[in-house]
């Protein structure tokens, strides 16, 4: 199994998604998944040096003729500028070669993460009577964030476990970067 593919089965565990189907071809392993309510994804793992704007297509392409919303590339080599710019008009999603190949989740030390639904972030924006942008702030880049699959302007829900305060939640808002 190569590292490309340990760090997206990993990915899916951790965003809750079953593989239906896994495929290889060629320098590309393809993964489809479904999580209940959500729909499916597609999961390409790329073992080719350079990921260029070529994989983008093809993936985009493979994505309409699979119905499938999602589009996950996971790489351990570097994606060109062309390729990230055009992965983010297609919404396509590129993890970043420093994604770990473990649950970071179970580290005692890392805290439990959570996105929350667009009907609790307008309650909780409500009953604390601010804006999103005046929560403290997460990058969408920052590996938790991709983990759990934070987009831009989603709100982050924070629960620790503290000897002294019992549980204490907190919430972060989730910023392009």
């Amino acid at each position: 199994m190569s590292l490309e593919e340990r760090k997206a089965l990993n990915l899916l565990k951790l965003r809750g998604y079953k593989v239906i189907e896994r495929t290889e071809q060629g320098k590309v392993i393809s993964f489809l998944a479904g999580k209940r309510g959500r729909g499916k994804a597609l999961i390409w793992c790329i073992l080719d040096r350079i990921i260029g704007v070529a994989y983008i297509d093809r993936l985009r392409k493979a994505m309409k003729s699979s119905g499938v919303e999602d589009g996950i590339i996971v790489a351990c080599n570097p994606y060109t500028f062309a390729a990230k710019r055009k992965a983010r008009r297609y919404k396509i999603e590129l993890i970043p070669r420093n994604f770990p190949t473990f649950d970071i989740f179970k580290h005692k030390l890392v805290p439990k993460h959570e996105v929350l639904p667009p009907k609790e972030k307008e309650i909780l924006l409500k009953n604390y009577r601010v804006e999103c942008y005046q929560l403290p702030m997460i990058k969408s880049s920052d590996i938790v964030a991709v983990a759990i699959g934070a987009k831009p302007g989603d709100i982050i829900k924070v629960t620790r476990e503290s000897p002294t305060a019992g549980k204490h939640v907190s919430y972060r808002y989730v910023v392009p970067g």
